[in-house]
C-alpha cells in the first residue's frame, strides 16, 4: 500500500470516530432533558386532584371549586343605661356653669335685691323661662328666709330640692317600648332635620339591645339624601335591620312595611325614623299623620318621641310647639346637652308641651344617649 493509501485510510478513520463521539453527546444530553422535563408532561400535582375533592381556601387548582371565605361580622357591645347616666352626669357637670352661678350668689352674705336680680337674669338667660324663673325664685327667697340662713351647705339643700321639683319627678319618664297582645311596640321618632334625629333613633336602638330587646329599624325618612344610608350603618353595628325603601319614596309605605315586619317576626320594637321638613306647617301635618294612621292599621304606636337640640334654645321651642301640634308627643329625646347648651331649656320644653324629657344626650359618642333622670340631672348641674 503506498503512502498516499494510507493517509486516505487514516483521514477516514478520523472522520468515523468523530461522528460516533458527537452522536453519543447528542444521545446523552437528549436523555438528561427528557429526564428534566418529565414532570412538566405529566406532573402528578396538578392532574390528579386533592384526595377530598376541595381545594383549600386560597388555592386555585384547575377544575376544582374554592369554598367562599366565611366572614362573622363583629358586633358592638352597647353601654347599659345605667353606667350611661353616671358618665352623662360627669360631662355635664363638667361643661354647664348654670348651677355654679346659681351657687355663688345664693351663698353670698347678704341676699339683696341685687343679688336676686342676679339669679333671675341667670335663669331667664339659662332658658328656664318666665314662669318658671319667677316660681323658683320666689320659692327660695321664702326658703331661706324662713329656714334662717344662707351657708353655702343650706342654699345647696335648698336650690337642690327646688331645682328637682321645678323639673318635676312626678312625669313618667318610662319609654313605652313594648306593645300588647303580642304586637310589637312602634316608637314614632319625629323632628326638624339637623337635631340629631336619625342619630337619636340609631342610639336608641343600641339602648334596646343592651336591653336585650330584639328591634327593627324602619328609615322611613326617604326624602332626605343618605339618611337610609346613615341609619343602616347604625344598625350594622348592633345586628339590627333596617328596612327602607326608594329614595324619594313614600315615608308611609316604609313605616307601614317594617311594622308589619314586626308583626310578622314578633319582635319586641319597632323604631320608626320619619321625615323633618318643615317648610310648612300643613305639609307636616298631612305627611306624620299619614305615616301614623298607616302604622296603626298593623300596631299602636306606643311612643312619639320629639327630638330637639338644646342649643337652639327658644327656637327648639317653636319647633316643638309645631310638632305638638301635629302628632300627639308623648316624649321628648333633648340632644345636644353639652357646654354649649343651656340646661334650663328642660324645664321650659316640659312646660311648654307638658311632656318629660325621657331621654338626654351628650357628645357624639354612640352610646352617649342615655334615660333621664330629674335628680342625677340637677346633680349634674350643681356639680
Amino acid at each position: 500500500m503506498s503512502a498516499m493509501e494510507w493517509l486516505y485510510l487514516v483521514i477516514g478513520i478520523a472522520v468515523l470516530a468523530l461522528v460516533v463521539v458527537v452522536g453519543g453527546l447528542g444521545l446523552v444530553r437528549g436523555r438528561a432533558r427528557a429526564t428534566v422535563e418529565a414532570p412538566r408532561v405529566a406532573p402528578a400535582d396538578v392532574l390528579a386532584p386533592p384526595e377530598t375533592g376541595v381545594a383549600e381556601p386560597g388555592e386555585t387548582v384547575p377544575g376544582v371549586e374554592v369554598p367562599p371565605a366565611t366572614v362573622t361580622p363583629t358586633l358592638d357591645r352597647p353601654e347599659r343605661p345605667a353606667s350611661r347616666l353616671v358618665r352623662l352626669r360627669q360631662r355635664l357637670a363638667g361643661s354647664n356653669a348654670l348651677g355654679r352661678g346659681l351657687l355663688g350668689l345664693l351663698s353670698r352674705d347678704q341676699l339683696d335685691e341685687d343679688t336676686w336680680e342676679a339669679i333671675e337674669d341667670l335663669l331667664l338667660g339659662a332658658d328656664i323661662g318666665v314662669q318658671p324663673t319667677q316660681e323658683l325664685v320666689e320659692r327660695l327667697r321664702t326658703r331661706l328666709r324662713v329656714e334662717g340662713g344662707a351657708s353655702g351647705a343650706d342654699a345647696r339643700a335648698v336650690l337642690r330640692e327646688e331645682l328637682i321639683n321645678l323639673v318635676d319627678p312626678t312625669m313618667d319618664r318610662a319609654l313605652h317600648v313594648s306593645g300588647s297582645d303580642g304586637d310589637p311596640g312602634v316608637v314614632l321618632v319625629v323632628g326638624v332635620n339637623g337635631t340629631g334625629k336619625t342619630t337619636t333613633v340609631g342610639k336608641l336602638a343600641r339602648i334596646l339591645v343592651a336591653e336585650e330587646r330584639s328591634v327593627l329599624l324602619a328609615a322611613a325618612d326617604t326624602f332626605r339624601a343618605a339618611a337610609a344610608d346613615q341609619l343602616g350603618t347604625w344598625g350594622e353595628r348592633v345586628g339590627v335591620e333596617v328596612i327602607r325603601g326608594p329614595e324619594g319614596g313614600d315615608p308611609a309605605s316604609v313605616a307601614f312595611d317594617a311594622v308589619k315586619e314586626g308583626v310578622d317576626r314578633g319582635v319586641d320594637t319597632v323604631v320608626v325614623d320619619t321625615a323633618g321638613r318643615l317648610q310648612n306647617k300643613q305639609g307636616l301635618m298631612d305627611e306624620l299623620g299619614k305615616v301614623k294612621r298607616v302604622i296603626e292599621k298593623q300596631a299602636p304606636v306606643t311612643e312619639v318621641l320629639l327630638v330637639l337640640d338644646a342649643t337652639t334654645g327658644q327656637n327648639g321651642l317653636i319647633q316643638a310647639k309645631v310638632f305638638s301640634e301635629v302628632v300627639d308627643v308623648t316624649g321628648i329625646a333633648l340632644t345636644k346637652l353639652d357646654g354649649s347648651a343651656k340646661g334650663g331649656i328642660v324645664v321650659a320644653v316640659q312646660r311648654q308641651l307638658g311632656v318629660p324629657v325621657k331621654l338626654v344626650g351628650l357628645g357624639e359618642g354612640p352610646d352617649d344617649l342615655a334615660p333621664f333622670d330629674a335628680a342625677a340631672f340637677v346633680d349634674a348641674l350643681l356639680g
